[in-house]
């Protein structure tokens, strides 16, 4: 069984952190593609923020793994 993780802006994902997720905080672009590329090989689900899905862009639909999910605006 795979982990949860979620990148993005701080006030939106923070919180996921009391649900047991894996909260990497990514407020620039970079960071954000940072944080994606460095995933731990656990990782079953990604929550991503509707900014951070945006600065991923096809790269969300690479390949099968992770299962990823973007927040509703």
């Amino acid at each position: 069984m795979g982990r949860v993780a979620a990148i993005g802006e701080q006030a939106r994902v923070a919180g996921l952190a009391l649900a047991g997720v894996t909260v990497l905080v990514a407020e620039e672009p970079e960071s954000v593609r940072r944080a994606w590329h460095d995933l731990p090989q656990d990782v079953a689900l990604v929550i991503v923020t509707p900014a951070a899905a945006d600065t991923l862009g096809p790269a969300l639909l690479d390949g099968t793994r992770p299962l990823t999910a973007v927040m509703p605006v």
